[in-house]
Parts: structure tokens; sequence; C-alpha cells
């Protein structure tokens, strides 16, 4: 599925909280992340940091897998779980509210695609619990992972703890041979691994 077919409504919600700066994933990511979802045989997602869950509602548009999300704020699960509802998912989507590093260690069962949209200084710390919910030939795409070239290049000061986070997360990933790990220049930077065993 294109992005320009998921339902009008839908597409008309992610401009409106682009437009108030709410977290949705760019539009270029989340056309990547159509794009696996027609090549890999999907049938269960996991996305932390669902903001409203315009992204898991795109997902579930264009799969038949279950969803399970997470959300720290609870004024935004309120608003995923709605959306959830008016989009006809709530019996395929589970909305865990809460900090994520807490809830990822008690989640079981197997997934074939992780979208890690989060706050970024926690991806080290949610990498293991990731790996260990990923199937294998399962991908984990982890999102904003050069945050407007800092990552790569020089941040500014404010940025510096932040950039370095993310370049240590890179680093894990790149260096564990479990997975084979490609960054991708798409939006503010995608690291998209596949769990090799």
């Amino acid at each position: 599925m294109k992005l320009s077919e998921l339902d009008g409504r839908l597409l008309a919600l992610r401009s409106a909280a682009r437009e108030v700066r709410d977290p949705t994933a760019a539009d270029e990511t989340l056309a990547y992340l159509l794009r696996l979802l027609e090549t890999r045989e999907v049938r269960s997602v996991l996305e932390i940091g669902a903001a409203e869950g315009l992204t898991s509602c795109a997902l579930l548009s264009a799969s038949k897998a279950t969803l399970t999300a997470i959300e720290l704020s609870g004024e935004r699960a309120e608003r995923a779980r709605a959306h959830f509802e008016e989009f006809g998912f709530s019996s395929r989507a589970v909305l865990h509210e809460g900090d994520a590093g807490e809830i990822l260690p008690l989640l079981q069962g197997e997934y074939d695609l992780i979208f890690l949209d989060g706050p970024k200084v926690q991806y080290r710390r949610y990498l293991p619990d990731c790996k260990r919910l990923l199937r294998v030939g399962g991908v984990l795409v982890s999102d904003d992972v050069l945050l407007f070239g800092w990552v790569r290049g020089e941040p500014p000061k404010k940025r510096k703890m932040l950039a370095e986070h993310l370049r240590e997360y890179l680093n894990m990933l790149e260096e564990d041979a479990d997975f084979k790990t490609e960054i991708l220049p798409i939006a503010e930077g995608l690291a998209v691994s596949e769990k090799l065993r």
C-alpha cells in the first residue's frame, strides 16, 4: 500500500498532528514501513513511542497484522485508543500506557517488525528487549538516528549528549553479529536491523 492510498481521514490527522508538532512518523519513514509490509511476512508489529497511534493505524490499514503499542503520555495514549476505535482496529491493537523501559521486559512472544520511535536517549536501554522480542528474520526499524546530521557530524552544544547516546546505539547495532544493520538517509535517519540468528 502506498501512502497516498491510506484513508483520507488518517492522512488529514497526520497532517494536523504535524502542524501542532505532535510526533508522528515522517511521510518518508511511513512510506518505507509500508514497503516493508509489502515485501515481508509481517503478522505482528511492536511500536515503541506510539504517540496518537496514527502510524499504528497506517500499519494496521496496510496489513492483517496484530499490533502492540507503547506510549508514555496518558493524553496521547487516550487519543491513540480513540483512533484505533475510529478506524476499526481495536480488535487487532493492544496499547500499553507507561514507560517502555518498564513495559518491554514484561512483554512475551515474538514480533516480525519493531518500530522504535520513543525517546532517543533510551534506545540503548531498550535494545536488549527489542532483540529478545524480535523473531529471527524480523526487522527492527529505529527512527531519527541521525538527527539533522548531528550524530555523524558536529551537534550543537545542547545536543551533544543526545548525539552521543545515538552514536553509541548505532555502534551497538553495527557491532552485533546477530544483526545486519543498514543506516538509511530517510527523514532524520533510519537504522534497519534484520535479526540473523
